[in-house]
């Protein structure tokens, strides 16, 4: 964690850190976290954005997985590498050709961002600055939605992804499913049980 950072100085290590892709970092208002990737850590938002993806495709509905793509905005001093990212729906035909930086400028933020919180507490304060709209973070076995409304997070069981499902409680059962029993299978299970439901 590094305090008084300026916005210079974060392009600077933000731009190295992008050349090894062995850490991550987050921004706000002068302090830098700069977080290594454990298996711990990688594990349950992979696993979860796995699940994200099985559950689009069974609803037939178009995504674009952009990982842990860097969104900034110097105005709002907020940088930010979500663990897992989607553009869905609209969104999704309006990024799907994009193959340089993201400019929350011109560019609409990420539908949906995920966070395994490990060895560090997801800084919500940088999402509310860069306006991303639904933020699922993973943490203790336990999964939180917060979606933005009215300029603040609120906490909730329902997601706008997925208005129709107990989302929260589907992915805790299928994160377990697939640690004791493996991802490719409970990933196969998904999408043979929902397309026939």
């Amino acid at each position: 964690m590094l305090h008084n950072v300026s916005w210079e100085q974060y392009e600077a290590i933000s731009a190295e850190l992008e050349q090894t892709r062995k850490f991550r970092s987050v921004y706000y208002q002068g302090t830098l976290e700069i977080m290594p990737p454990l298996p711990a850590h990688e594990r349950p938002h992979r696993i979860i954005s796995d699940i994200v993806k099985a559950l689009l495709d069974v609803e037939g509905r178009d995504w674009e997985d952009f990982g842990s793509t860097t969104f900034k905005q110097r105005a709002k001093m907020a940088g930010l590498e979500p663990d897992g990212c989607f553009y869905i729906d609209e969104n999704a035909v309006r990024v799907r050709d994009r193959m340089s930086a993201m400019y929350l400028e011109t560019d609409p933020p990420p539908d949906l961002s995920i966070e395994s919180d490990v060895t560090s507490n997801t800084t919500l304060e940088a999402y509310l600055a860069l306006g991303m709209p639904e933020v699922w973070i993973y943490r203790n076995q336990n999964l939180k939605i917060y979606l933005l409304e009215n300029g603040q997070y609120v906490e909730s069981e329902t997601s706008r992804v997925f208005p129709n499902r107990s989302i929260r409680q589907e992915i805790l059962d299928w994160i377990d499913r697939a640690l004791t029993e493996g991802t490719s299978r409970v990933l196969r299970e998904i999408r043979t049980l929902y397309k026939f439901s």
